[in-house]
């Protein structure tokens, strides 16, 4: 099998071995496109990133339309990509990647994930990134096993699902902190993902590719949240230069987003850096003028996250390629404190805003009603897929998890949809 030069034969292997069906294409790139034809990707369109994906319809505004799952998973593909092309990685491996990371994503995004954690409590519980290879290498319908049947998804190379695999750990086995609530992988995914970590992976480490992977999405969400709030006009400029607002930043940057013992000081050079930059967007009226400042803007922070992180690599590693497990990606502190501090400032103009707190409650309310209904009534409700899946699972937990699968693969829409099908005057939460 034909694969990018730099990598090793055990790198390009898949779980179920296949000929390679058009000669003359790297391993990698046939991963990559994979991905990028997968109907879990182009579900990520209806998916909620910070607010409903039809929030700007109802407006009719569409220079302001939110970003959505799929196009922070496009933004997040392409910083990714040039990122990890600097450094020598394979191009194709870190685009999966990072069109990957975010497949496992539930509707109504981070709080869909914690209702869905509620609901799945039997069956082991809900993780987004547990789901996502989940998704690659079992739900997603492209390769069964010619033997029995068994589902492979995606059927991707050990690199590349290595690369999408931001937490390689199961639920509590976090290297340094076990009770993190992050983790990478299912019970009944274990066989897969040892297969993955198998021969170059040291325990609870991450493959250079999966580091590259998990900066560019930081990239990505930090500055294009804050680019999306001041579109909406939920946030304005001038409140990062005055008090009370910046201290409430500060707090929600120290207790979410920056590392444990950072002061609210390094959070103030932080943002004070950035407002300091001559491009910085100081007002915004949604002219032609504010719009191409604010672009110009996103565009600086990016290279401005990306570089730094590049240099202080290439410092510690010199100028050959870092691929695999030879190298760290090296961020400098302050840089990381400059993305958590723009992360705090979407999160608190945009995220912690009264209306979206009471839509994210109706939503909760929503996915537990309908996964009662679902288990009450399946395989009623559910997809042929699913209910195939449902007909041969052996136990409740099993058929849990299958409920489970079916709600984390719907849209916001499709979800309220479904609600509004199945439960006795269901309303959708607006």
């Amino acid at each position: 099998m034909h694969q990018a030069s730099g990598y090793a034969a055990a790198d390009a292997e898949r779980y179920d071995p296949e000929p390679d069906k058009r000669p003359g294409r790297t391993a990698f790139q046939r991963d990559r496109a994979r991905v990028q034809h997968s109907a879990a990707l182009r579900r990520l369109a209806g998916k909620t990133q910070v607010v409903t994906p039809d929030a700007a319809d109802r407006h009719h505004l569409w220079d302001t339309a939110p970003r959505t799952r799929l196009t922070h998973s496009l933004e997040c593909a392409q910083i990714g990509r040039d990122l990890g092309a600097a450094f020598g990685c394979d191009p194709d491996i870190v685009e999966a990647a990072c069109l990957a990371h975010d497949l496992g994503h539930p509707p109504f995004g981070h709080n869909g994930e914690r209702a869905l954690d509620t609901i799945a409590a039997a069956a082991g519980g809900f993780e987004a990134n547990a789901q996502s290879l989940r998704l690659l290498t079992r739900l997603e319908p492209k390769r069964l096993r010619e033997k029995d049947g068994h589902p492979l998804g995606l059927n991707l190379t050990r690199a590349t699902l290595d690369a999408a695999t931001k937490y390689p750990w199961p639920r509590g086995a976090h290297p340094t902190r076990p009770d993190s609530p992050k983790y990478g992988v299912y019970p009944d995914d274990l066989p897969v993902f040892h297969w993955l970590r198998h021969g170059a992976a040291p325990a609870g480490a991450r493959c250079f590719e999966a580091q590259v992977m998990d900066w560019s999405d930081d990239v990505a969400y930090s500055v294009h949240d804050v680019e999306d709030g001041l579109h909406a006009g939920h946030l304005d400029p001038t409140l990062l230069l005055a008090e009370p607002e910046r201290r409430e930043v500060f707090a929600v940057a120290a207790a979410r987003y920056a590392p444990d013992g950072t002061a609210e000081a390094e959070l103030a050079a932080a943002l004070d850096r950035l407002l300091a930059q001559e491009w910085w967007p100081h007002g915004y009226d949604g002219s032609a003028l504010s719009l191409a400042r604010l672009k110009d803007a996103t565009s600086q922070l990016i290279g401005r996250f990306c570089l730094a992180a590049e240099r202080a690599t290439r410092e510690r590693y010199g100028p050959g390629p870092l691929r695999r497990y030879a190298a760290e990606l090296v961020v400098p502190p302050a840089t990381r404190l400059e993305c958590a501090v723009l992360k705090a400032v979407a999160d608190v103009h945009v995220m912690q805003r009264p209306d979206q707190e009471r839509l994210r409650g109706r939503q909760r309310e929503l996915l537990a009603e309908l996964g009662a209904a679902l288990l009450a009534r399946a395989p009623v409700g559910l997809d042929p897929q699913y209910r195939a899946l449902f007909a041969a699972a052996g136990d409740d937990r099993e058929r849990l998890r299958v409920v489970v699968d079916q709600i984390a693969a719907l849209t916001d829409a499709a979800a309220r949809s479904l609600h509004a099908r199945l439960t006795p005057g269901g309303r959708s939460p607006e």
